[in-house]
């Protein structure tokens, strides 16, 4: 049977509606407006480079212009209407599918504290011990960070071997293992830092909500996935949540198309690679029909946009090439430390590399490159600095510097 081409237009505005982009950003600001977002897209990541904007707040902040901090800090540490723990990363997730992450709580249990674990060998070989007391003083004490742990340094051990993920003291190796598992929460962030407390304290009665079924877990991860992806190949689906391993999700794919809650489809791509075989939602023709036009202006994107961090995804449905370039050496970055895509529309049309002093209470932008074909006139221009004062104005400065 012949597949159902989906074009390459199409196919960027159904994505870029699945993960929130074609709303006015212009709407009413406020809690329940963020909640909305972080629904629509199922998480937000957390990422602690400050350079510019911290991640979650940069993602709202493209979403919804009248975005404030401390917007999501009422729904993460008073309403409790989103709760902090991973996916492919550390992000920001809806409370309500608290339940289905209690699979990955038991994941974590069943295999972190195995010898030769990285886990293991930062409890110095007795992993349970350590978790038992830290648990027990959490237990006590709560809410309690990190430093309020003491530890003793072990002979020979300099401050350089005390910073760091990969050098973390056994308590808070415990304390991390511990919310990994599901046993602690994030109770509320100072200057970043996290406070955990036990998670019936944090959640109340929404920890309680039973660990679905591996099918019944499998079924939403698939399903949860493709409606914000609207098109996808089974590895995107298992890493959309990072819930279920490629296998589990081109089972739930061919049961979805047999269910017919999924279409065999052939997407163009917009960077001439050819026809690339996915999987569909089935209505993709009456949503597509219906979009609205992408919001007129410029946007800047975050490296950790939902959007943007599936390169190869990025680069079929724009034809935009990128690479975040934070962790390479200076000398052999091709832009720049933290360069965010440039959104005009529904095309990125260049990228920039900020750096807030803010200090001097300045935006620099240390680098501007504009997609080949594309025209720096006057409008865009202007468009471009009109935003640049929106993202200074986020980041808690006053001026921009070119």
């Amino acid at each position: 049977m012949t597949l159902e081409t989906i074009p390459a237009e199409a196919a960027r505005r159904l994505l870029m509606d699945g993960q929130g982009l074609l709303d006015a950003p212009g709407r009413r600001a406020g809690p329940a407006a963020v909640r909305r977002i972080v629904e629509k897209l199922g998480f937000v990541q957390v990422d602690t480079i400050n350079i510019a904007i911290r991640a979650h707040h940069h993602i709202l902040l493209t979403r919804l212009d009248g975005y404030q901090p401390r917007m999501l800090e009422r729904l993460l540490e008073r309403d409790r209407s989103l709760f902090e723990h991973w996916t492919h990363d550390a992000s920001v997730i809806p409370t309500v599918w608290y339940g289905q992450w209690k699979r990955r709580f038991a994941r974590y249990r069943r295999n972190a504290l195995k010898p030769g674990t990285w886990w293991h060998r930062r409890m110095e070989g007795r992993p349970h011990a350590v978790v038992r007391r830290i648990r027990e003083r959490v237990r006590a004490d709560g809410p309690l960070m990190s430093r309020h742990f003491e530890h003793v340094r072990r002979p020979g051990e300099s401050n350089s071997e005390q910073k760091g993920w990969w050098s973390w003291k056994p308590s808070k190796a415990a304390l991390e293992y511990l919310w990994r598992v599901g046993e602690l929460s994030i109770d509320g962030r100072e200057n970043f830092h996290k406070r955990y407390d036990l998670t019936e304290r944090v959640l109340g009665e929404s920890c309680l909500t039973p660990m679905p079924t591996p099918a019944t877990h499998r079924a939403w991860a698939g399903a949860a996935a493709l409606e914000r992806l609207a098109i996808a190949t089974p590895s995107e689906i298992a890493a959309y949540f990072a819930a279920i391993p490629l296998s589990e999700a081109r089972t739930w794919c061919d049961r979805a198309v047999k269910a017919g809650e999924a279409v065999n489809v052939q997407v163009e791509a917009a960077d001439g690679s050819g026809l690339h075989r996915a999987v569909a939602v089935p209505d993709w023709k009456r949503r597509a029909a219906r979009l609205a036009d992408p919001p007129r202006g410029l946007r800047l994107l975050s490296p950790f946009d939902p959007l943007v961090r599936d390169r190869k995804r990025l680069q079929r449905r724009f034809g935009f090439e990128y690479r975040f370039e934070a962790f390479v050496p200076a000398a052999k970055r091709r832009y720049g430390y933290y360069v965010l895509p440039i959104l005009e529309q529904d095309r990125l049309v260049g990228r920039l590399d900020p750096k807030v002093d803010r200090d001097a209470g300045v935006l620099e932008v240390r680098g501007l490159w504009w997609e080949d074909g594309v025209r720096p006139t006057a409008a865009r221009r202007r468009a471009l600095a009109e935003t640049l004062e929106r993202y200074a104005a986020a980041a808690g400065v006053t001026r921009v510097r070119m």
